[in-house]
């Protein structure tokens, strides 16, 4: 009977274990404007482990394409994030038109994710140019929204 009772509190606590999610590939996710209260906070690159693991061999695959097809001089696409991101940081911050906006970057393979909300669409178009046009960055995804209201179009923090 104690035996049993084992088994059904190890399965009772498989599927919690499951959903533990993680930055299983250590992508870069900062921060890098926090200016509007009441922004939806962006969750970031967070999977559980069936998740990472399905995404592996794709991402195995996508990173070293670049190289091999000349177009990067790293072996490795997703080696760049962990600079590109911090110059992210440091062009928005130095430019000044975006401190009361509340922003998120994210990289993969120098592609910059940008989640989070500004106050105007003129502003959320001068900071994707902004990101854009930082060295190494291949292309810019814009999940910003306009305000803070409405379903943000980039996942949030799980309560």
């Amino acid at each position: 009977m104690r035996a049993l009772g084992l088994v059904l509190l190890m399965a009772l606590q498989a599927p919690a274990a499951a959903e533990d999610r993680s930055n299983a590939f250590n992508d870069p996710f900062v921060a890098v404007t926090n200016g509007l209260p009441g922004c939806p906070v962006a969750a970031g690159p967070l999977l559980t482990h069936e998740e990472a693991l399905a995404e592996s061999h794709g991402r195995a695959q996508r990173g070293v394409s670049c190289w091999l097809a000349g177009r990067c001089r790293l072996s490795n696409s997703y080696l760049y994030d962990a600079e590109i991101i911090p110059r992210v940081g440091i062009a928005v911050q130095a430019d000044g038109r975006f401190a009361d906006t509340r922003v998120w970057a994210l990289g993969q393979r120098r592609w910059v994710w940008l989640e989070g909300c500004v106050r105007s669409q003129a502003q959320r178009q001068a900071l994707v140019a902004l990101v854009r046009d930082i060295d190494d960055v291949e292309g810019v995804i814009d999940e910003l929204m306009v305000g803070t209201t409405g379903k943000p179009p980039y996942e949030t923090l799980r309560p």
